[in-house]
């Protein structure tokens, strides 16, 4: 038996491979499928299913992809209806896997075709959850995320989940390892562990959302406070994860197509597409193209696009460092963005031999920041709310980069005003949306508040987040 979690860290999220016998079972893969099949030739083996936990709003799955290129039959949970052919098992349905079972335990809540796999060993002991968005190590999935399609609300959605978990989940064995679908850094949940494995005992014991005394009013209470409005590309993700998509290899073909600076700008003008740059934040403040919009492929790359362009519709040209054009298409077609038209050959230093105009972001050092530091100096912290409430400049204001467009208002007019995240990654994409919305009097603090920490300048006391609603 073999066991192998496939984790990536841009989206916090788990795929796994489970071979025996020479049969391999994918749970929740990535869109880009090669990967496994690779494995599973290495393990001289057949694939012979493609499981799924429910349909991904956070990322597009492989599933489609990796069922045309081996033959393996897709496998959802009860109340499923995807557009294309799959098994849609009935609660406690067993698959064969070489000498192991695997077992669908239908575990309604998150979404209600939400399943958990259960595997049994090879003297049929059972021996891992696979548990998808149904129970993660510190939490559970959200339960506002399937409301429109499954007629229920949030409260009546976290209900069912309490007792999934209380009828399908707990009664099992706690020496059981749990493999969730999802860790720290997902959307999918408010406090997910950073750990990407545990037991079920281990989490009967720390999870607030299994506490062996907990009512369903406290539950449902409980999952339900303090959930911030989902990213607005996740229904458009569920659509393509249900109905289907364009081959990956598609995909990276139409948008590793070379594009010399005129005619980046050509096909941005003529088709709204939006000018992409994932360079270091630094080498986009040294300078860029006019009202190009910066997320660094070496930050949360995927699920900040989702966040803050989503619109998987959303024709992009990008800007790229060089050798990195099929990871950065890769990326963003995880999350639903196909509509890559192709990227500036020669990297930015090409635009600049060109003649053409670019723009730059001005900065200045924490340390320089002291000396016109005043208690009526407008600073402006882009972290989220708890990083805010945590710890902080006293006079800074919080307009948080996900919903910075709605604090536009929020800025001055004429007079300069100094903006800082934690480490300077998201105060430089929220440099590049202010100047697209034609917002230029401002100064990026490099290194943000980890630069600031370092620096004399007075914070208020430090806060532990987890105790922040």
């Amino acid at each position: 038996m073999k066991i192998e979690q496939i984790y990536t860290g841009c989206l916090a999220q788990g795929a796994y491979y489970i071979e025996s016998e020479g049969e391999v079972a994918i749970i929740d893969p990535l869109r880009e499928v090669q990967p496994y099949i690779d494995r599973a030739d290495k393990d001289n083996a057949k694939i012979k299913y493609i499981l799924e936990t429910h349909f991904h709003a956070d990322f597009v799955s492989g599933h489609v992809t990796l069922s045309k290129r081996t033959g393996a039959p897709i496998v959802y949970g009860k109340n499923a209806n995807p557009s294309f052919e799959a098994i849609i098992t009935e609660d406690g349905q067993e698959f064969s896997l070489g000498k192991l079972t695997i077992v669908a335990i239908h575990t309604p809540g998150h979404t209600m075709e939400s399943t958990t796999y259960l595997l049994k060993d090879e003297e049929g002991k059972n021996y891992a959850l696979f548990t998808g968005d149904t129970l993660f190590l510190g939490d559970v999935g959200r339960p506002d995320l399937a409301q429109k399609a499954a007629s229920m609300t949030q409260e009546q959605l976290a209900a069912t989940l309490f007792h999934s978990l209380r009828t399908k989940i707990m009664p099992l064995e706690n020496e059981l390892i749990v493999y969730p679908g999802h860790g720290a850094g997902s959307a999918c949940g408010k406090n997910l562990s950073k750990e990407t494995t545990g037991t079920l005992g281990g989490q009967k014991e720390n999870n607030y959302a299994l506490r062996a005394d907990m009512t369903e009013a406290e539950f449902v209470k409980e999952v339900t406070d303090g959930l911030l409005p989902p990213p607005q590309y996740f229904p458009l993700n569920v659509k393509m994860n249900k109905e289907g998509y364009e081959d990956i290899s598609e995909v990276i073909a139409q948008g590793t197509h070379e594009l010399t600076p005129q005619e980046l700008e050509n096909l941005a003008n003529e088709t709204g597409a939006l000018v992409l740059d994932v360079r270091t934040q630094e080498e986009f403040a040294t300078g860029h193209i006019p009202q190009s919009i910066f997320i660094g492929i070496d930050g949360g790359f995927a699920p900040w696009v989702g966040a803050l362009i989503g619109d998987v519709e959303q024709p992009i040209v990008l800007v790229i460092p060089e050798g990195r054009e099929e990871e950065t298409i890769t990326r963003l077609s995880r999350v639903g963005f196909d509509h890559t038209l192709g990227y500036l050959k020669g990297g930015f230093e090409s635009w600049i031999q060109a003649g053409k105009e670019y723009d730059t972001v001005q900065q200045i050092l924490a340390t320089d920041l002291e000396d016109v530091l005043t208690d009526n100096l407008p600073i402006f912290d882009v972290r989220k709310h708890t990083e805010f409430l945590s710890e902080r400049i006293p006079q800074a204001k919080n307009t948080p980069l996900d919903v910075l467009n709605s604090h536009l208002e929020d800025f001055p007019e004429k007079e300069n005003f100094y903006i800082h995240c934690a480490g300077g990654y998201r105060s430089m994409i929220a440099a590049s949306i202010l100047k697209s919305r034609g917002i230029h009097n401002f100064v990026d603090i490099m290194g943000g508040f980890a630069a600031i920490k370092e620096s004399d300048i007075s914070t208020t006391a430090y806060v532990c987040p987890s105790t922040l609603s």
